[in-house]
């Protein structure tokens, strides 16, 4: 049986339907039909549901339609599609079993998702689409020992992993390379000839810890993560990074960018010796220095935070530069350790003590200066009488405030190969590259590490180097499509996406993903996602 709607136009003009249910029957002439019944005097919706019902489809109360098993989706999809397409998968064939390689693909993406120690990545993992987006079983347990013994899978595996990594990513041999370290440090002892005390860039020199040398390009795309002991020196870590670049990856002939810390005079020496180009920062009392030499006019000119200054200096190029917006950060830093480094010299002045050790005291007033780092802006003495009395050294300030936002940078590139703005654009990079790397670290939860065997600290960072690898490909898509949020920040909004099973009664109907947001969806259409979530993946 089935519906069938006629048509009839009355002497009026008038045009009316019909609605009749009709039966089809066989007879010796040939196939016929009859009116069963007209329900033309039948609510709309009535009709329409017995004409699909004569169709053969069923129905139900609504509240036996559920959405069952849904699972945090959107973000995972991203990370999934990104990881296919730059066909990640064949750079980790050799690396343990198929389980253990979705081990290793569910930890990276849990970096930049939901970043949490192993052993809460169960419980992060419940809900979300994670054990199906890395080929595993839908029960995956996610056991902290199963994780620890795929990260043991690294072991004798990096430096084939990471030299594929820089070839998928650089068809052409980078002529730019920017240098970088941080530090990360341990909650507890850490691993016996690794973990030592340093200059913590964290601020926790209570801490032992570990340095993180990472070479990018300009894009803030990694080419290369080294882990050093906590006390490396910076300017130590230079030459053994350009020996693994040229020999793992064959930069021969390229312009490296990094900051004053690693610009030793034997550091540049050897980067000229090896035909590299360079361009450092060299630091603030080289430029106090500098600028004394200069003549009258030369410093007027500094008035102008927009002009580059290029000017030879012991037989170096140098570049004067800055910005309004560096100066508004130089002032207020003074400005904050001056207020912080005052309101500790009261504090020490207004505490009553029965004996006053004036040596002692003198000495605990430096320390307390030298830890707010604004020691050069006040002279104190403490009288026989135990009165701790200090003051602002008025001419210092003034010169330092007469300085802000400047900052000097050393090349030893030519006028004709690298020009003054281009000198700083490449300074620019690193210190953009920088703040990327300082903001993705916190997404990525590198800090603090618990791990306590050197080789898993080591593949722990690794982990986080191939998340930040992923992430930084992505962004630099993204760039170029306008996108200027964070990776991170976008794929966890997305992961607010859930795909599910439409459970229909007792039965299972078809994969169904939830309505895109109204202002999540102008997002996803910008970033050329919206294929990717146009229908739900094959289960």
């Amino acid at each position: 049986m089935f519906v069938q709607i006629t048509q009839s136009r009355r002497k009026s003009g008038k045009t009316y339907l019909s609605y009749l249910v009709r039966e089809s029957f066989r007879t010796a002439e040939g196939p016929r039909s009859r009116t069963v019944c007209n329900i033309s005097d039948l609510p709309a919706q009535t009709r329409d549901l017995i004409a699909a019902s004569l169709k053969g489809q069923d129905f139900l109360p609504a509240d036996q339609v559920q959405l069952h098993d849904a699972l945090d989706y959107g973000g995972l999809a991203v990370l999934n599609d990104a990881w296919t397409r730059f066909q990640l998968d064949r750079f980790f064939v050799a690396i343990g079993s198929s389980r253990q390689r979705g081990l290793l693909k569910a930890i990276i993406y849990s970096r930049l998702l939901f970043p949490c120690a192993k052993l809460f990545l169960s419980q992060r993992a419940q809900g979300t689409w994670l054990a199906a987006a890395c080929g595993l079983d839908a029960k995956e347990s996610f056991h902290e020992d199963d994780l620890y013994n795929a990260m043991d899978q690294l072991n004798g595996h990096w430096v084939s992993l990471e030299k594929q990594l820089y070839q998928q990513a650089f068809t052409q041999a980078v002529r730019l390379v920017l240098y970088d370290l941080t530090s990360v440090y341990f909650q507890g002892q850490g691993p016996e000839h690794l973990a030592r005390y340093g200059h913590s860039r964290d601020h926790r020199s209570d801490r032992p810890q570990i340095i993180l040398a990472v070479a990018t390009d300009t894009e803030g795309v990694p080419l290369h993560l080294s882990v050093l002991r906590g006390n490396r020196g910076d300017t130590r870590t230079l030459q053994g990074l350009l020996h693994t670049l040229r020999r793992r990856f064959g930069i021969q002939e390229a312009t490296f960018v990094f900051d004053g810390g690693m610009s030793s005079r034997i550091n540049l020496q050897a980067m000229s010796a090896a035909g590299l180009g360079y361009v450092t920062r060299l630091s603030a009392a080289t430029l106090q220095s500098l600028i004394a030499e200069l003549a009258l006019e030369k410093q007027l000119e500094l008035g102008d935070r927009q002009t580059l200054m290029e000017l030879t200096h012991q037989d170096k190029r140098c570049v004067i530069a800055g910005g309004p917006w560096r100066q508004q950060r130089d002032q207020q830093r003074r400005e904050s350790r001056i207020d912080k480094a005052e309101a500790e010299l009261k504090r020490l002045a207004a505490v009553k003590r029965k004996k006053v050790d004036v040596q002692k005291l003198a000495s605990q007033v430096g320390r307390s200066l030298q830890r707010l780092k604004a020691h050069k802006y006040f002279a104190y003495h403490v009288d026989k009488g135990g009165k701790l009395q200090w003051e602002r050294k008025e001419p210092i300030i003034a010169q330092e405030a007469h300085q802000d936002g400047w900052f000097l940078l050393h090349t030893n590139e030519s006028v004709q190969n690298c020009s003054s703005t281009e000198v700083l654009s490449h300074y620019k990079g690193l210190l953009d590259v920088e703040e990327a790397f300082c903001e993705l670290k916190s997404y990525l939860e590198v800090r603090p590490v618990y791990h306590w065997r050197p080789d898993r600290v080591v593949n722990h960072v690794r982990l986080c180097f191939l998340a930040y690898w992923l992430s930084a490909r992505l962004g630099a898509e993204w760039r170029a499509n306008g996108e200027t949020e964070e990776v991170p920040r976008v794929v966890r909004n997305l992961q607010t996406l859930r795909l599910g099973m439409l459970k229909v009664g007792p039965k299972i109907h078809r994969t169904v993903m939830t309505e895109i947001p109204k202002l999540l969806n102008k997002q996803v259409q910008k970033l050329g996602l919206a294929a990717l979530f146009a229908s739900p993946p094959r289960q």
